[in-house]
């Protein structure tokens, strides 16, 4: 049996007001031709199908338009669990429908296994399916102790227990697997996740999977969802985070993103998996320019990341012209955050920081009135600033 395994798509999510649902779109197609060249079986979607609880509706027409070309008309089936981004009852809502199409999917935590017959090898999958637990959808106070530890002892002990459980239900003769989405102890983070735990409470220790059903099968694979860097966590088995298809951060930047590819067959118990790289998605790329304006140009000119969202840090001497900002916004369209480090700029928010937190247009003020020796800068170049650093906010109170 060859399974898929992804996550974190993620849909309707921007980046910094940008959308990226082309890019989505984009691997969405490279997704099902990996999934028929490959002669893939059974995909595994393990949470965080959309960024939001209230995705647009762009975003719930790329989903379903996936999925139906993914499952070749219910000849190939999809199990999708929802993650901390999604709502649960949302995502579920369709599921009887789909379901006669090959497509599972599981909103709230059960103890009820995922049983899904693959014709091609004749053989069935059990799959532990076990969607995001928070606290409140599992409907328990899991410790009356406001301490991180009981918490987090409580929670590993509560997940082993759901997946404990579903897994009674593994057999010797079948494809046992296990899927969740979240935050196992162990793996490495980036930004683009928004936490799903409170400080370290809300982390699953690896043990949580370590259960059998009375005859002994265990898991052969657990796909695992909310981290967005593809990695393998220690614990019993095989665990893995597939990672999110597209870069949705600047941490990310650099990162190859993926997809897992996994064969099993009864009885096995190393499963060994593929990464399968991505090339939909615009690449992420972090920029400091130390030489000023005229590097920032001469990059800029050389077409350096031509086709990347930028973050960029530009030291400078001097502030920038309302021209050399507009020149700048005009010579690459994936420029996303821009910030003048300036030195006297680095002492008034380090000055700031000792009394209070200033709004961006303040420090731009203060430092401009120096820099010019003591010229206040009009509400048109103030703007402009402001919408070149990201702070587009801000930029509409100028209007204000």
């Amino acid at each position: 049996m060859r399974i898929l395994h992804t996550a974190d798509w993620h849909f309707g999510r921007t980046l910094e007001g940008r959308s990226r649902l082309e890019e989505q779109a984009a691997f969405v197609d490279e997704l099902v031709d990996l999934a028929d060249e490959e002669g893939i079986d059974l995909i595994l979607l393990a949470g965080d199908v959309y960024d939001s609880v209230n995705p647009p509706a762009a975003a719930e027409l790329l989903f379903y338009e996936a999925i139906e070309r993914l499952s070749k008309r219910g000849t190939r089936p999809i199990v999708i669990i929802s993650g901390n981004h999604d709502h649960p009852e949302r995502l579920a809502a369709s599921a009887p429908l789909l379901r006669h199409q090959g497509i599972f999917i599981v909103g709230q935590p059960t103890e009820q296994p995922v049983f899904v017959p693959i014709e091609r090898t004749d053989e069935q999958a059990v799959i532990a399916a076990l969607s995001y637990p928070s606290e409140s959808r599992l409907k328990q106070l899991l410790s009356v102790d406001n301490d991180e530890e009981s918490i987090r002892t409580a929670y590993s002990a509560r997940v082993g227990q759901l997946l404990a459980k579903q897994a009674q239900a593994y057999r010797n003769d079948s494809v046992n697997l296990m899927m969740s989405h979240l935050y196992v102890l162990g793996g490495k983070e980036s930004e683009s996740e928004r936490p799903i735990q409170v400080g370290g409470a809300y982390t699953v220790d690896p043990s949580a999977f370590d259960v059998c059903s009375e005859s002994g099968s265990r898991a052969q694979y657990t796909a695992l969802g909310h981290l967005h860097r593809p990695q393998r966590v220690k614990g019993p088995g095989v665990i893995r985070y597939s990672g999110s298809p597209i870069g949705y951060s600047f941490s990310e930047a650099g990162q190859t993103k993926s997809v897992t590819i996994v064969e099993i067959s009864p009885g096995t118990t190393a499963a060994e998996p593929v990464e399968h790289y991505l090339s939909a998605g615009r690449p992420l790329a972090s920029w400091q320019v130390k030489g000023g304006y005229g590097e920032l140009c001469t990059w800029l000119d050389e077409g350096r990341d031509r086709n990347a969202w930028l973050d960029v840090n530009l030291h400078l001497q001097e502030a920038l012209t309302m021209e050399q900002i507009q020149h700048i916004r005009k010579a690459h369209a994936g420029i996303v955050h821009i910030r003048p480090v300036y030195p006297e700029m680095q002492e008034i928010q380090a000055e700031a920081g000792r009394r209070s937190d200033l709004p961006v247009q303040e420090l731009f003020r203060r430092f401009y009135e120096r820099q010019t020796g003591g010229a206040v800068p009009d509400d048109a170049l103030i703007k402009l600033f402001l919408e070149l650093v990201g702070e587009r906010e801000h930029a509409e109170e100028v209007d204000a």
